[in-house]
């Protein structure tokens, strides 16, 4: 063993008139540890956040959209079996999306519209499953009206339940009067109430059938694209491509990754600032093993003056308080990271931090565990720590061991 390495890890263990720097070194131990285990679960909680919102988002909208150059798509169907055969692609259905306007005895309120096949939507999308309150076959008229599914956030504005009617207004297209422009009027039987848990879904989006949407935007037996689900969403972009170049002009194609690029850009740069604001508490835990090793130095200043007097180098004297630093930088990161660990199991198992459902979109703090964040959190906590050991130790690598031992 070098004696660097020994005198250091010596050092960690203070002669019995000096506790007061076993509990500063334990105390610096522990900040780290508290900042590492604090790093972790902020990090975990807002990977589990982003991932939460990608599968909120992915379950409704599909991961690949396939659009027309100049507006509404005819050969749809043609479309669609060129789609399938692209390797990687799972299904595809039509829809049709335009901006709406519905009006009910509650109340009005935008809405974007968008027709469905309902035999195929559920290969793309996860809409079966958050319907609350009625079901895709009940879009088929009933009564002479046709049914529409509304987002429980839209559906609570508009003040109508299930079995209600609401009036579907398209403010373009309409026919002229007298008066000027009469916009088209389509009356509608609430089929239905879905619950993304996504509130900007639930507050805007409406789904009727897709002939009913395309008789009412008078598009003869056109949609507005074709939506594609991926086996692997990491190779969305890979496959649109893919499914562009079959399909070539004038089709084009968008991927899940274009269509939220904003979203999913702020997220990530509201994790990165919280890294950066968390690993300040690191920072300060690193000022505390600066004290702890100047300290030291100051206590071992004989021991220093004797250890140069018998052939020590300076590198040698800076290498003994560098790795007693790192020890204690180690330490606070093992323990902090273990920490993380189980306070994110703890998290995730017992989900005891409860959060308001009128509020957020989910219930309880979400985790997701994932090795890169261990792997910056430690190497950041390492990295301050060894920067925290310069100082000090080049302190002790210059003492002069006349000086040291003058007075003894």
């Amino acid at each position: 063993m070098p004696y660097e390495l020994f005198v250091g890890l010596r050092y960690l263990k203070a002669k019995r008139k000096q506790t007061f720097i076993s509990i500063i070194t334990f105390i610096s131990v522990a900040g780290v540890a508290v900042g590492v285990m604090a790093l972790i679960i902020v990090l975990s909680v807002m990977s589990g956040f982003q991932e939460e919102v990608k599968s909120k988002i992915l379950g409704i909208n599909a991961h690949v959209l396939i659009l027309e150059l100049g507006g509404a798509m005819e050969d749809y169907r043609r479309v669609q079996e060129i789609a399938l055969q692209v390797p990687g692609v799972v299904a595809a259905t039509p829809m049709i999306d335009t901006q709406i306007m519905l009006t009910a005895e509650g109340g009005v309120s935008g809405a974007v519209l968008r027709g469905i096949e309902p035999a195929s939507v559920g290969r793309v999308t996860s809409l079966p499953q958050a319907i609350r309150q009625g079901s895709l076959a009940d879009l088929q008229p009933r009564d002479g009206l046709p049914g529409i599914l509304l987002g429980r956030d839209l559906a609570r504005r508009l003040g109508t339940f299930p079995g209600d009617v609401v009036t579907a207004v398209l403010p373009t297209g309409g026919t002229a009067g007298p008066l000027g422009m009469i916009p088209r009027l389509k009356r509608l039987r609430v089929a239905g109430i879905f619950d993304i848990g996504y509130f900007e879904y639930d507050a805007a989006f409406a789904y009727v059938a897709l002939p009913e949407a395309q008789a009412f935007l008078n598009l003869g037996n056109r949609v507005t694209g074709v939506e594609v689900k991926v086996a692997d969403i990491y190779r969305a972009r890979e496959i649109s491509r893919a499914i562009r170049d079959r399909l070539g002009h004038p089709y084009w194609t968008r991927d899940w990754t274009e269509m939220s690029r904003n979203l999913f850009a702020a997220l990530k740069l509201e994790k990165i600032g919280m890294f950066i604001i968390m690993t300040l508490t690191v920072l300060v835990a690193a000022f505390n093993i600066i004290s702890t090793l100047i300290m030291v130095v100051m206590e071992k200043g004989k021991d220093i003056a004797i250890l140069k007097s018998m052939g020590a180098t300076p590198g040698g004297i800076l290498r003994i308080f560098m790795i007693e630093g790192l020890v204690i930088g180690l330490g606070g990161t093992l323990l902090g990271l273990l920490g993380g660990y189980v306070g994110c199991r703890l998290l995730a198992e017992y989900q005891f931090i409860k959060l308001p459902t009128d509020v957020y979109f989910i219930s309880a703090l979400p985790v997701r565990l994932e090795w890169v964040n261990f792997l910056a959190v430690s190497g950041a906590a390492v990295a301050l720590s060894f920067l925290a050991t310069i100082y000090p130790s080049w302190q002790a690598a210059r003492l002069d061991p006349a000086e040291a031992l003058r007075y003894e």
